[in-house]
């Protein structure tokens, strides 16, 4: 199995202004998602942007980019213009990790992609981990996944589901409850028809555009997975959480 991961990187940010240039132990967070990417075996990693400040970051690491356009709404549509610019194969796998997602397991990524590589008929792959807690159960910032015996995606939500309706949505065991993990694979061939997808009312209410595959009769198969992908970056004390957490990991690269 071979398979592209295309990063997807843009410098404006309400919360966190430039983050994919933050310093993270002496490295541009850019730079921690790129060897995360490599670690996982990909044929080839790509940093999409349209920043001349990223693109000469990476640059400065040896990471290969590809300029989009600025107007993309989601990291998904950057992709589209990605497998569009390099006239990728329909059935390339294309994994999209997110540029602040420095924590990423490479295993993780690798079996997204061998997730989708499996089920040839389906054209988006994600991540499910077992739910730990009811707190997170309850957390609108944890998306929750409900699953087909097939593994296939039923639904996502920031809503506690499945509700269970004899313990008032408050299970005494999380037997069965998922846990989704914002990293995609897709066939290329999907990714070029996405921006021509009618955005899906339920998308924009969850604000949660894989919405926009399912409402549209498509398929996302939900890959299980043990473990978490650590905390992503959304503010300055996030960075500061993930640098705690590789330094327990031993990895220290500019010190």
């Amino acid at each position: 199995m071979t398979f592209h991961v295309v990063i997807p990187a843009r410098y404006a940010s309400t919360r966190f202004p430039g983050k994919p240039l933050a310093d993270l132990l002496g490295w541009p967070m850019i730079r921690h998602v790129v060897e995360r990417a490599r670690e996982s075996g990909a044929e080839r990693v790509l940093v999409a942007t349209d920043d001349d400040r990223i693109e000469a970051a990476c640059h400065g690491f040896g990471a290969e980019v590809v300029r989009t356009r600025g107007d993309h709404r989601s990291g998904t549509e950057r992709l589209a213009e990605v497998a569009e610019t390099l006239a990728l194969d329909d059935e390339r796998v294309v994994v999209n990790l997110q540029g602040d997602e420095p924590l990423m397991p490479p295993g993780f990524i690798r079996e997204v992609a061998a997730g989708l590589d499996r089920h040839p008929r389906t054209p988006v792959a994600t991540l499910v981990t077992p739910l730990q807690t009811v707190n997170d159960l309850h957390d609108p910032n944890v998306v929750k996944v409900v699953r087909a015996a097939s593994g296939d995606a039923l639904y996502f939500s920031r809503a506690p589901i499945p509700w269970d309706r004899d313990h008032a949505g408050r299970p005494a065991a999380l037997q069965g409850w998922w846990r989704h993990l914002g990293i995609y694979a897709y066939r290329a061939g999907f990714l070029r028809r996405y921006p021509l997808l009618e955005a899906a009312p339920i998308e924009a209410v969850e604000s949660l555009e894989q919405l926009r595959v399912l409402w549209h009769g498509l398929r996302i198969h939900a890959v299980e997975v043990t473990g978490d992908a650590g905390p992503g970056v959304d503010t300055p004390a996030d960075l500061e959480r993930v640098a705690d957490r590789l330094r327990e990991a031993g990895i220290t690269p500019g010190s």
